[in-house]
């Protein structure tokens, strides 16, 4: 085996110094959380008394709204419990970064400390992120969820049953589906409970975190609890809408799952998957954007589809690296896209669009936001 060069050691120390910044975020979030409640109430104190007076009622639920933080804080500590060790072949406790191909992976066979010299706009980025895990823990893993999984899962998982129905494939397990672009991992679940081999892959640490949580260490139903719209100060009907729980997981995740076809991967979906060939079918669901050229998912789907094997996929385009002036990004729209699959070598056996589609929508808020996404399902020719 080859030693380490320069390069290699600069990647691990970034590496180190970006899962350190991660955890430091879930950490720091109580903080973040109550510096803007003290906020409104440094505001409020500075009113008339006359506009005292009458946000009172406002003011006890600021007090309310403390004690939702801390049930959110204590399952964000949780949730990065032991995740030094969380990985199989990496292990953070003693700054070991080594890995394989950029990847680390968790089986799903799967303090607080003081804060110093940290950039208060990077790390309020951060925390922003810790609140929309919560909100993903809800999507994915709650009953308050099942509309928009409804809405986004179902399609693959009717797609993955007509495409490989029971009574031509008795035996699932020996039918490979990857999952990229996993986030919290119910959609891997969903296709693992199914009979099938799946494997989930995600790249941020933030969503490998929570699902390692709720993956392998929630053998109950509904044994946690979460505010998920705490952090929400706009487009409140009530106050009660704003503090309003979430019980999850609204099923066993850790003690249902089906131990011997079921995994996560961590790492970037273009280094992690390489062998072509592999997978019976690729699922994405709000993934393919995530991407700073899309035209290099799509090459490397193709790559690493059986012969005959599909693509199915969900979502919209918002093409994530689109205003960052830091990337280079292309936005090609869907026609465009739909000719790019064909030319890369992919046969279109269904497309549509307009399907109804949420992502981590708060029900109850006066503003809504509704995709109109697109659906398709492609195929990879046989070898003539």
């Amino acid at each position: 085996m080859s030693s380490p060069t320069a390069t290699d050691e600069i990647d691990e120390a970034k590496e180190r110094a970006h899962f350190k910044a991660v955890v430091t975020a879930f950490k720091y979030y109580k903080l973040c959380g109550l510096e803007r409640i003290h906020k409104s109430e440094k505001i409020i104190s500075m009113l008339p008394q006359s506009h005292q007076r009458r946000l009172e009622k406002y003011k006890t639920y600021l007090t309310k709204f403390k004690k939702c933080l801390d049930v959110n804080n204590s399952v964000v500590h949780l949730i990065i419990k032991d995740v030094d060790t969380m990985f199989e072949n990496v292990d953070h406790s003693n700054n070991d970064m080594s890995g394989t191909n950029g990847t680390e992976s968790f089986g799903c066979n799967y303090n607080n400390c003081e804060i110093t010299s940290l950039k208060q706009h990077k790390m309020q980025h951060d925390v922003e992120k810790v609140q929309s895990v919560l909100k993903n823990i809800v999507r994915d893993w709650s009953e308050v969820g099942a509309p928009e999984r409804d809405q986004c899962y179902r399609p693959i998982l009717e797609e993955l049953e007509a495409r490989f129905p029971l009574e031509e494939f008795s035996d699932r397990s020996r039918i490979k589906v990857l999952v990229p672009g996993a986030g919290l991992g119910r959609l891997a679940w969903e296709v693992a409970n199914r009979g099938y081999m799946c494997q989930g892959n995600e790249f941020s640490l933030f969503m490998l975190f929570a699902s390692n949580f709720v993956l392998n260490r929630c053998p109950e139903v509904n044994m946690h609890t979460v505010h998920p719209w705490l952090h929400q100060y706009v487009n409140n009907v009530t106050c009660e809408h704003q503090l309003r729980p979430a019980r999850f997981p609204d099923v066993k995740p850790s003690a249902d799952k089906p131990n011997y076809n079921f995994s996560m991967t961590a790492g970037d979906f273009l280094k992690v998957y390489t062998e072509v060939d592999e997978w019976h079918c690729v699922a994405t669901c709000f993934f393919i954007d995530c991407a700073p050229n899309v035209i290099e998912f799509i090459e490397r789907i193709y790559a690493i589809l059986m012969p005959g094997g599909y693509w199915v996929n969900l979502g919209p385009l918002l093409y994530h690296y689109s205003d960052m002036p830091t990337e280079n990004s292309i936005e090609p729209p869907y026609d465009i896209l739909l000719d790019i699959i064909r030319d890369i070598g992919f046969d279109i056996l269904e497309e549509r669009t307009g399907v109804k589609t949420k992502y981590a929508q708060n029900p109850n808020s006066m503003m809504q936001h509704e995709y109109d996404s697109v659906f398709f399902v492609c195929r990879k020719p046989f070898i003539l």
